[in-house]
Order: C-alpha cells, then sequence, then structure tokens
C-alpha cells in the first residue's frame, strides 16, 4: 500500500537536522531514554539497600538525561519545524508533547532530590516511574512517525 507521500509524488517527509545525510535526532534520543529508565533502576535499588552511592547514581543520570534531553529535543523540534507536513500529523506533536511532559517531571525530579535521598522514596520513584511509562507512550508515537509517516526516511529514488 502507497503512503500519501508516495501516491502524491512528494516523497517522505525530511528531517532537517542531519549529519552525512544523517538524522541527528534519533542518534541522540537513546541517551536520555537509557539514563530516565536508569533513574528508575536506580531508585529501586537505593530503595531496598539505602547505600547513598545509588541515590547519587540517580542524580548522575538525571543530570545526563536532561542534558541529552535538550539535545534531542532541539534536532527534534528543528525537523518538526523544518516541514510543513510533519508539524500537521497528530502524531508528531504527541510525541513531541510526551517528551516535553517527560523532562520537565525529570527536571522536578532532578530538584526534589538535589539535597535529599530521602525525597527518592516518595516523589522521586513515583515520578521516575511515571516518566518510563511517558517514554513508552512517548516511543510509540516516534516509531509511528518513522514507520508509518516515513520522517527521516530515504526515498528509494535516492538511493
Amino acid at each position: 500500500m502507497a503512503t500519501t507521500n508516495e501516491r502524491t509524488g512528494a516523497g517522505h517527509p525530511r528531517s532537517t537536522a542531519k549529519i552525512g545525510g544523517h538524522p541527528i535526532h534519533p542518534m541522540l534520543i537513546p541517551f536520555p531514554i537509557v539514563c530516565f529508565i536508569g533513574v528508575l533502576v536506580t531508585d529501586i535499588v537505593f530503595l531496598n539497600n539505602h547505600d547513598p552511592g545509588w541515590a547519587t547514581a540517580s542524580r548522575y543520570l538525571l543530570g545526563v538525561g536532561i542534558v541529552m534531553a535538550a539535545l534531542a529535543a532541539v534536532a527534534g523540534l528543528t525537523d518538526f519545524m523544518g516541514d510543513e507536513r510533519i508539524r500537521s500529523m497528530g502524531d508528531a506533536v504527541k510525541h513531541m508533547l510526551a517528551n516535553v511532559t517527560a523532562v520537565v517531571l525529570e527536571i522536578v525530579n532532578f530538584f526534589v532530590r538535589l539535597n535529599s535521598d530521602s525525597a527518592i522514596g516518595g516523589t522521586g520513584v513515583i515520578l521516575s516511574a511515571v516518566v518510563v511509562l511517558i517514554l513508552v507512550y512517548s516511543g510509540w508515537k516516534g516509531g509511528e512517525l518513522v514507520f508509518r509517516h516515513g520522517i527521516g526516511v530515504e526515498d528509494a529514488a535516492n538511493h
């Protein structure tokens, strides 16, 4: 079955932020995802053994994850703004809003626990779990953008 873009001859929506023809956004997103999932894991380990090293690991993972998420967001926003077809996709908007929500929650999570390991046992681990669930949804929407809508996928004529 041909996609709308194939029927119109317009080709796939283009990724605007690229290096050597490769989209940057998918190169960066694994880093915050791994960091934010790692925060939930280190939170759970901390809650089971109360070793402050795990609380420190959570804070470092949060910090690195937030920075990498900001870089991925710049690339994603560049792609979003660079092609009208991407901006018109509901999946793109949902993907973006989910990611913004996840990052805002992780910024709150970072400051909640910045000076208090005990905050992990309440608000911290709950925020970490909620963010992981949001990432599952956002990843699903990101997959839709690539596999269903073909964003950043080279047209067969370009091979």
